[in-house]
């Protein structure tokens, strides 16, 4: 079983337009159904701590449904942590849920930065879907080198926010922005699926990604694990091979201490 921590926006209105939002419910309950069914632990975070707001939940999508009627998850909703003191060696991925919030207080997040980053220096998996990508903008790896820099990605892209009625409320166009930052840009066609794997950086284009997202992260935690339980095998081993050799040593010092005449 691995942690998995999702990180949520702390953003509650569209600027000024007073349009409420806050997490994408879809874009948070298919892939926390995605890890919990692989086994996997989920905790929760967001930029400001304390309960997050929400976009409007789908009753009929009984994903979301369950999502927000799990004792669990509503417990760790209710409270959750501030990004900023969010211990990184705790987990082994971390995923940025979308929601337009997330354009508002992601990409200056440097709690959220330091987050990402670490995770993904010490080998851990990052996610991101839809807007959430808007918390991989400004992060660095430690070699001083922008995460995106380099890499395919998806996210949210410049049509579907035209689609959405949100060109012209929105800080800026996510795509263009990840762009700047070294990123090259992957899309399907507006609001179709689309996830991008690129090394232990896996991004979707909108939340009909989500759920895709979760089951390539799932991919690469699953191979993080085969290769943890060969190492352990294989050290297993070496010391059963050590604990064999000290044992015909010391079988073989006492026959010449005591020769049979």
């Amino acid at each position: 079983m691995k942690k998995i921590l999702m990180v949520l926006t702390s953003v509650s209105k569209i600027g000024d337009t007073g349009e409420t939002t806050g997490y994408n419910v879809a874009e948070a309950a298919h892939p926390w159904k995605v890890f919990k069914d692989s086994g996997h632990f989920v905790d929760f975070a967001s930029i400001q701590g304390g309960q997050p707001p929400r976009d409007d939940v789908d009753r009929s999508d009984p994903i979301q449904v369950a999502f927000t009627e799990d004792e669990t998850t509503r417990a760790g909703l209710y409270n959750t942590a501030r990004v900023d003191v969010v211990d990184p060696a705790q987990y082994d991925a971390v995923y940025l849920v979308g929601g337009h919030g997330t354009m508002w207080d992601f990409p200056d997040s440097e709690g959220l930065q330091r987050l990402v980053a670490s995770v993904y220096n010490t080998g851990g998996v990052v996610g991101a879907v839809c807007h959430g990508p808007a918390g991989l903008i400004n992060v660095r790896l430690e070699n001083g080198i922008h995460l995106v820099n380099g890499r395919k990605v998806a996210a949210f892209t410049n049509d579907e926010e035209v689609a959405a009625g949100k060109d012209k409320v929105i800080p800026f166009f996510l795509v263009d922005r990840l762009e700047e930052q070294g990123a090259t840009h992957v899309s399907a066609d507006v609001f179709e699926e689309k996830v991008v794997v690129d090394e232990r950086l896996v991004t979707g284009q909108n939340p009909a990604s989500a759920a895709g997202v979760a089951k390539e992260m799932e991919k690469l935690l699953a191979e993080v694990i085969h290769q943890e339980k060969a190492e352990e095998q294989h050290e297993a081993e070496e010391l059963r091979a050590h604990k064999d050799a000290e044992k015909a040593a010391a079988a073989a010092a006492a026959a010449s201490s005591n020769p049979e005449h």
